[in-house]
This record gives structure tokens, sequence and C-alpha cells, in this order.
């Protein structure tokens, strides 16, 4: 049997397959006298990675080979079933297992500025017999067991990466460490359930949507349209599904329903492919023309599903979006088995030495995954209308957990230079690395509008919304997040336009957006050393532009993306070309191509200097009195740059090549 595919996996595959093609047949048959459709098709895609900041030329990076079926058709009594099947294989864990399989990773080495040569993970110069000494202490922990397999906390040398060296190299002094890249039946270091991801197997990954979750089943609802009378009608859908409130593409304002799954590919594959299907029910009342307007609804959601976030990527995996899912994987590390942190400890000036730590010291104590309950589900109220001049509005309100993680200053922790649990009047542990993954409870209101603007032949695109309750990391706050209120919108253009050296016969579609957000109460000032606040920007722009041709009776179609950070000066570029060789078969060929600029802007306060415990912690060279807790601003690229970053300039160093096959039966 050929390499990369074991014969339980390759069985899979098979059964997959005949589950789809049986529930096909198996609704044709229940609904005899019924209308039913299947349509089925075979995907495989294939991506081929440069090299990353490293200089490590990944190779290849996604193969993923994909069935769907969407099969629907009507019950009887005015019901009606959709259900769309998903099951794919990604072989790129077998395939390419020293970058992303059970050989990924390696030993690594911790920078130590002006003390020694980079040192090896678990060999940090201050350690708990030299805390002792300077402090006189006998209840310290310090240091971890990187070399006994046999001692409780083994976390050896190897299977590491440092954090963010894939898209960065040295961090101009950040607090680096070491995250664990295997998958989690190899290597279990770090792994947890952030809420569909962070603690799955090389299998699990590969067979990504056969989980508990069942992911396989992408839709699966029934629908029923009932007459009130009049122009009056009631739209029910219940069931597996996704309800889409926005009307742009790439980044979302209002459509935050359905979480999304960044693990896929990014921010760059089409969002219907990616939205994560809930269990939710609408009830849409549809009230036709009124004396003011051509047509209008009003739709009631009501999501009963378990909580779920975003999947943003295990650590080990080629699409980890922000590199987030390392830096959780890498803390919750350092919690549980302990570590070392470079160029944590001021012990002289200009001085700044790897640090090792024990368990329970610092990182992340605790995710906080909502359970299932009235309280934690969410519901959302959208009215729409048409005017007679052909102009369409809504108006969405949505309570909804946020589907991104929180950060906490975990309350309770021990102070990791004394050995003692430290608190503050509030009874939590003032600017003491160690965290509680939460996610918050956010409250949304905004709307949209299309319209046509007939004097330049184009339609334009409207969003906008204000949530109240999104939490950001904060090293100003002794909690290290505050809550702010945000303000997001965008605006797109489309218009075909005739290109001639393109097409004389066909319009090129021209389409552009441009997203903005704002981060209300702001907290930024600059510190002794650095900057200290919300590394998140105050104001950002994020632009993107489409230029799509129709050639060949529309069979061949070459467009190209682009996007553009404005504060992270981070562009990214995907050209591609599709060609529908028959009814049947379409090939698609293309690249994803990113480019940064003043990356230095991305470094960030990390709160060391935060902690007064001298001569480490607050030592010489931190400014003003070394037992005022306060941040000093001393950082670098890790860990918080990657916010500043953003999706595009996090992933600068993820160029590919892309060859997809798609067969329709």
């Amino acid at each position: 049997m050929k390499r990369g595919m074991s014969r339980k996996n390759f069985e899979g595959v098979i059964l997959a397959c005949a589950a789809l093609a049986s529930l096909t047949v198996s609704f044709g048959s229940y609904a005899q006298g019924q209308s039913w459709t299947a349509d089925v098709f075979y995907e495989n895609d294939t991506h081929y990675r440069g090299a990353d900041y490293s200089g490590d030329t990944v190779g290849l990076s996604k193969f993923r080979n994909t069935i769907q079926a969407d099969i629907k058709g009507g019950l009887g009594d005015g019901w009606a079933l959709r259900t769309i099947l998903r099951g794919s294989y990604d072989g790129v864990y077998a395939l390419n297992d020293n970058e992303y399989g059970k050989k990924a990773g390696g030993a690594i080495t911790l920078d130590s500025i002006g003390g020694p040569p980079p040192l090896p993970f678990g060999g940090g110069v201050v350690n708990h017999v030299v805390v002792a000494n300077a402090f006189g202490l006998t209840n310290n922990t310090f240091g971890f067991n990187s070399t006994n397999p046999n001692a409780p906390n083994y976390n050896p040398n190897q299977g590491l990466q440092l954090l963010g060296q894939r898209w960065h190299g040295t961090n101009g002094g950040g607090a680096e460490f070491g995250v664990p890249v295997r998958p989690c039946n190899v290597d279990h270091r770090g792994c947890v359930d952030f809420g569909g991801y962070g603690d799955l197997t090389e299998n699990k990954l590969a067979f990504s949507e056969f989980d508990k979750r069942l992911d396989f089943i992408r839709e699966l609802y029934v629908t029923k349209d009932l007459d009130l009378g009049g122009t009056d009608h009631l739209f029910l859908k219940i069931g597996k599904q996704q309800v889409i409130w926005g009307r742009t593409d790439l980044f979302r304002v209002l459509d935050v329903i359905n979480p999304v799954d960044f693990s896929r590919n990014n921010i760059y594959d089409e969002l219907q492919d990616i939205r994560i299907p809930m269990w939710i029910t609408t009830a849409e009342w549809r009230m036709g023309a009124t004396s003011h307007l051509q047509d209008s609804n009003l739709q009631l959601v009501w999501n009963f599903d378990k909580f779920r976030p975003d999947d943003l990527g295990q650590c080990g995996t080629p699409n980890v979006i922000l590199d987030a899912g390392c830096f959780f994987r890498a803390i919750k590390n350092l919690w549980d088995n302990g570590g070392t942190v470079s160029n944590f400890a001021n012990v002289a000036p200009g001085t700044f030495l790897s640090t090792d730590f024990g368990p329970g010291q610092i990182g992340l104590r605790n995710v906080a995954l909502p359970g299932w309950s009235l309280r934690n589900s969410q519901i959302g109220l959208k009215y729409e209308g048409v005017t007679p001049g052909g102009f369409s509005f809504s108006l969405n309100a949505l309570s909804y957990r946020s589907q991104l993680p929180s950060l906490h200053g975990a309350k309770g922790a021990q102070n990791p230079f004394t050995g003692v649990t430290r608190t503050d009047a509030q009874g939590g542990n003032p600017y003491l690395i160690a965290f509680d993954m939460v996610y918050p409870r956010v409250q949304l209101i905004g709307g949209s509008a299309d319209f046509e603007l007939k004097a330049l032949k184009a339609a334009v695109r409207l969003e906008a919304a204000v949530t109240r309750g999104e939490e950001f990391p904060n090293t100003l706050r002794p909690e290290l997040f505050s809550e702010n209120k945000v303000f997001r919108s965008v605006i797109g253009i489309d218009r075909p336009t005739f290109i001639p050296f393109i097409s004389s016969t066909r319009t090129t579609l021209i389409s552009g957006q441009l997203f903005f957000q704002h981060i209300f109460n702001y907290q930024m000032q600059q510190g002794p050393l650095g900057p200290v606040g919300m590394p998140d920007w105050e104001n950002n722009a994020i632009g993107t532009l489409l230029i799509k041709a129709f050639l060949v009776n529309d069979r061949v179609s070459p467009q190209i993306i682009t996007a553009y950070d404005f504060r992270a000066h981070a562009v990214v570029a995907a050209p591609s070309l599709e060609w529908i060789f028959n009814n049947h078969l379409k090939l698609t060929i293309g690249a994803n191509l990113k480019t940064a600029d003043k990356i230095q802007n991305w470094k960030f306060d990390d709160c060391r200097s935060c902690n007064p415990f001298p001569p480490f912690t607050a030592g010489p060279d931190y400014p003003g009195n070394p037992l005022d807790a306060f941040s000093r601003g001393l950082g670098g690229l890790e860990p918080l740059g990657r916010f500043r970053a953003g999706p595009i300039g996090a992933a600068w160093k993820e160029n590919e090549a892309i060859a997809t096959v798609r067969y329709a039966f």
C-alpha cells in the first residue's frame, strides 16, 4: 500500500464514501413520490510551502482529499430536508511527518542577552539554587525535569520548536520559550481541549471531520413554509446549519453566528467551506410588501448547540492563525511541566538570563469552556427590508459567546520567585504571568445595506456593528486584560468592467473592500522601556481587491485577490487560474504569496518587568522603584507581537503553490 495512508486510514476513507452513497440511496427510497437530488464531488487540494523564517523549506503542507454529498428533497406535507455530508483525509501528517507529524521538531536553545551563549531547553542559568542563595529562600521550586523520564513532569528537549520561529527570527530580547509540535498521541505536552482543537491525535488531524461533534455532517436541517394569510408567511429552518448574516468576504463583521475553522486554510478558504455548522433554529416572518417597503421580514435565530469557539489550529499543523495555537500550547506546557523562558531575569545591567520555571508557576492554568445550558445558548434578531428604489438593508442584534479566547491573570497562583501566593485587594495576582482562558459573553448591534450606484455602474455593500463585552490583552491592568467596546465596519464596491486587453466581449469583475476596526477606551502609554497597554491597534484597516476575468465561454477564469493590513504593513496576493474542463472536472492552480515590512513595530511589552522581585523581574535595568508592581515596557516579538502582526503578518513566511482538482459525479 502507498506510503502515507495506513490500512486503517484507507479503510476509513472507503467507509466514508460508502456511507455517503448509501445515505443517498436511503433518502431517495424513503421519500418515494417526492423530488430528490444528490450532488456528489471529490476534491484533491495540494499545497507546497517554501522556506519559512528559519530557512527550512517546509515542502508539502496540504494533501487533503475530500468527498462531499449534497442531498435534498421533499418529506411531504410541505416539509423538506437538506443534508451536506463531508469527509476528508489529509495525508500531510504521514507524507511530511518531519514537519507536521511524529518526527516534527527537535532540540532548541534559548537566548540570554549579555550572558552566556544560547542555552539548551532545561538549562536556564537562573534556577532554584541561584534564587535561593539570592533571597535566602527554602520554599522555592525553580527548575523542571528535562532529563529523567521516570520522574513526574518529564519535559525533555525534543520534539520542540522555538515559539514563533516559523514567522520571525531573533525577537529582539522577547520572552521566548519552547513549544511541542508533534500530534498529541505522540507528545501530549501542552495538549488540552480549547474547544475542538488543541488535543488532537494524528488520526484526528488527518480525518478532521470524524470527531465527537460529528463534523462530517455539514448541514442537516428541515424546512417548512407556513402560510399565515395574506402576504405573510412563517419560514422555519431547524437543524445543523450555517446562518449567514454578512454581505462581505474574507473578514467578518455581522457574520458571527457560526464559528470558523481557520485550521483548514487560515483566512483564505471560502467562508461557506470553513464556517462550523451549529444546531440552530431559525424562524423567519416574511411579511412581504408594506406601505413603505417592497419586501420585509423578521428573523429569530436561536443557536441551542453547545458552545464552540473558532478553530485556531493546533500547534504542529500547517495552519495556525496568528500562531495563537502554538502560544496556547507553549504556555500550557509551561504550567503543566515547567520550562525555560529566554531573557527573563535581569540580574545585571544589560544582562537578561534565560530562566527555568517549575510546574504551576507561569503559563496557562485552566481552560474554561462554557458548558451547555439555556443561559449559554445564543440568540439573535434581524429585520430586513427592501425599499421601492432597491435599497436593501438589515438591522441586527445578537447575544453570543466570544469565539476568540481571553486570557485572565490567574487568581491564587503561586509566585515563582517566592513560592508563596501574592494577592491584591481584589484577590487576584497583580501582573503574575499565569492565566486562565475564558470565553466572555458579547452583545452585538449593527446593520447592513446593499444598493446600486448607477452613475458608477457599481454595487455597494455596507456593514457596521458595535460589540460590548469583548476582551483584549492589556499590560497596564493587574489582571492583564480589559473589556472594551469595539466598532467594526466594511464597505465593498463591485463593478463589472470592460478591460479590452483581458476580454473585449466579457466584463471583468473588480471588487474592493475596506474593513475598519476601532477599540473604545483604548489604553496605551509609553513606559520607560517601551509602550505599555494593549497590543491590538486602536484603529486599523484592511483593504482587499479582487480582479476576476471570464474567458473561453466562462470556462477559464484567471483572478487575483490581494489584501493589505495598514498597521501591520503586511500584504498577501493570491493569483489563481480556474479551468472548467467539462461539466464534471474543474482544475485550479494558484499561489498564496505574502510579504511584510516594519516588523520592528510588531514588538510589544510582555510584562516580564511587571512583578517587583528584584534583582530578577525588576532588576537593575528597569527604571523606577523595583518594589512597585508596574510594567516598564520591556518586550519583543514574543509573545504579544502576533496580535500586532495580524493574520497576514503572522503568516508572512507561509508562501505556497496550490493545485486543486475537483470532480463532480
